[in-house]
């Protein structure tokens, strides 16, 4: 067990800490205020304060965790080894940064509570976000850090055995449009039917017709490929299904057509089957409440994991609104455009809301891969070497990838070619040796 003494046992300090230390480094911790509690320890223990008071493990406490609210902080980023760091703690620091300050501005996504341009679509910008501004956005800073902090450890206390996690994988699946041509209704067929004619998308057209005639299958249902992988695979796939009314954003057949009810039921006999919460129900709490309400229906349990469409999240009202609605699980922490780590780390970690100062109970699984961020490599073997660049950043740190991709990926267009190697690739990663 490690224990931490400080002036102050603020909730910031607890939740950075116990995350660092219990979620990534496996290590039991506890803390105090009263140094003759601190001294009496004989296992691992560090001081985090301001000034040592001896010759103990120490890091010295920016005041960033001891503050509340939001502040205007000056950041100066520097190399630390084979990675980078912020918030400089001084000589007599057992190590050159305060990982805990900078890991929890990351994790919390202080940034993104400051004023910030959106995009079109009312998202963080990746190229706004610090990581990549000091390229660090493609390392998993956090569990780095908290590597190096328990190599110090080790160093300060050698007769300390410390345990090591696995690496892990946990694919997600989205279903923005579960079949393309199909389960239309007549309006959305002839309006498509039109567009291809004016279009002069003749080829399109063919298709078209060679499904709704059942002459060939569609080509958005991959889904018997998808449960055989998920039958070969260690861990259930996440495959989330938007079931909101259609719209300008979202253009998913309805959930009242027993096909698609039929479907659903059918992976989540496989798989771990979520909600991806359409584009209206980000901003409005009854649709939200609505589209929950419905999945539970279809399969019969209550509703434990989302994903928000488009990766679209506007902190911390998105999180209170599934807390509220006891949603345990979010896989929307993640950039639509760069692969990398958006909150600095690979392992999940509990949502901490700056303005209430509260840890909360919802579970943020961020991703490091959306299949889209690839489409930018012309090769599949560039591909595959961005790809695998990305796996062994997690693997590294023996953390959790989690990859999205979407039903449509594993189809036979043009544009997805390859895809189907890139989704074995991941899975084949889990059996490597580490």
């Amino acid at each position: 067990m490690l224990l931490v003494y400080t002036h102050n046992i603020s909730p910031r300090l607890k939740f950075i800490v116990k995350h660092i230390c219990s979620r990534i480094l496996q290590l039991e911790v506890k803390f105090t205020t009263k140094v003759e509690v601190f001294v009496a320890h004989d296992s691992l223990k560090m001081s985090y304060t301001m000034n040592p008071l001896g010759k103990e493990f120490h890091i010295r406490s920016h005041r960033l965790l001891f503050e509340q609210g939001l502040t205007d902080i000056d950041i100066a980023v520097q190399p630390w080894g084979e990675t980078k760091c912020f918030f400089s703690s001084g000589d007599k620091s057992s190590i050159p940064f305060d990982i805990f300050a900078a890991a929890f501005y990351l994790m919390s996504r202080y940034e993104e509570y400051l004023p910030h341009v959106k995009d079109e679509f009312g998202r963080f910008n990746a190229e706004d976000s610090l990581a990549y501004k000091h390229d660090f956005l493609h390392q998993p800073v956090v569990d780095i850090w908290a590597f190096k902090f328990r190599d110090a450890l080790q160093r300060k206390f050698p007769n300390y055995t410390f345990e090591d996690r696995v690496y892990r994988i946990r694919p997600v699946i989205d279903v923005p449009m579960a079949f393309y041509f199909i389960q239309k209704g007549i309006l959305r067929t002839w309006g498509g039917t039109i567009n291809d004619i004016i279009r002069f998308k003749f080829r399109r057209l063919y298709q078209r017709y060679l499904v709704l005639m059942r002459f060939k299958k569609d080509p958005y249902d991959t889904f018997s490929w998808i449960i055989n992988k998920q039958k070969k695979a260690r861990e259930k796939f996440r495959v989330f299904f938007l079931i909101g009314s259609f719209s300008t954003y979202d253009k998913n057949i309805s959930i009242n057509r027993k096909k698609f009810i039929s479907l659903i039921k059918s992976v989540s006999d496989y798989c771990k089957v979520g909600l991806k919460v359409s584009y209206f129900a980000l901003t409005d709490f009854s649709i939200l409440k609505r589209e929950k309400t419905r999945m539970e229906s279809v399969i019969n349990t209550s509703l434990e994991i989302s994903r928000n469409s488009f990766s679209k999240l506007s902190l911390p009202y998105t999180y209170r609104n599934l807390i509220e609605l006891e949603v345990r699980e979010d896989y929307t922490m993640g950039y639509v455009n760069y692969t990398g780590f958006r909150a600095g780390t690979c392992t999940p970690f509990l949502f901490y809301d700056i303005d209430y100062e509260i840890q909360t109970p919802l579970v943020i699984y961020p991703y490091q891969v959306l299949d889209h961020s690839l489409l930018k490599f012309s090769s599949l073997l560039d591909k595959k070497e961005a790809l695998q660049a990305v796996i062994d950043e997690v693997r590294n740190v023996r953390g959790t990838f989690i990859p999205v991709f979407h039903n449509y990926s594993f189809s036979d267009d043009d544009r997805w070619n390859g895809f189907r190697d890139l989704f074995n690739l991941i899975l084949d990663s889990e059996h490597e040796k580490q």
